[in-house]
């Protein structure tokens, strides 16, 4: 007989066992036909220009930060919801406890949309679209000689 970590075990094993079968099966079913329009590198809606480790807006973080704050911030409201709004309480306190919870409620949001107004007048919202700056360098190779090595080191034909 297996003991209680045992069967946690058996069923960790069998979950990964699962999915490796699936996975297994679906490289056999799915359909694989690439094309340079599925192998082209996708980002956020635009095509990559320049080198990869050129500088990019921070906007992206920021945007992503807000939202997650926003997101968890509101996230609270839910098991607040469930504590404040039990019956029993507001019976005994005549109706008072459910206004009291309603206006910590309304003072919370209230708190979240000042903070998304000074997000907003400090211009973290706005979404401004970057030129891209490629680096620049001074060589005293000629640029021929690299585009000559390009060609002759290059997999595919120049367009």
């Amino acid at each position: 007989m297996l003991s209680d970590f045992g069967v946690i075990f058996l069923f960790i094993v069998a979950a990964f066992a699962f999915i490796g079968g699936v996975l297994f099966l679906a490289s056999f079913l799915r359909p694989d036909r690439p094309n340079p329009e599925k192998l082209s590198t996708y980002e956020s809606g635009e095509e990559p220009i320049g080198n990869a480790s050129v500088q990019f807006n921070a906007r992206f973080y920021v945007v992503a930060l807000i939202f997650v704050l926003f997101d968890v911030e509101l996230v609270f409201l839910f098991p607040w919801a469930t504590v404040f709004g039990q019956r029993s309480l507001i019976a005994q306190t005549d109706g008072l406890w459910g206004w009291f919870a309603l206006t910590e409620a309304f003072l919370f949001v209230g708190l979240l949309a000042l903070g998304l107004a000074y997000a907003w007048a400090k211009g973290y919202l706005d979404w401004v679209k970057p030129q891209p700056q490629l680096p620049t360098t001074d060589s005293k190779v000629p640029p021929s000689l690299y585009g000559q090595v390009n060609e002759k080191y290059s997999s595919r034909p120049k367009p």
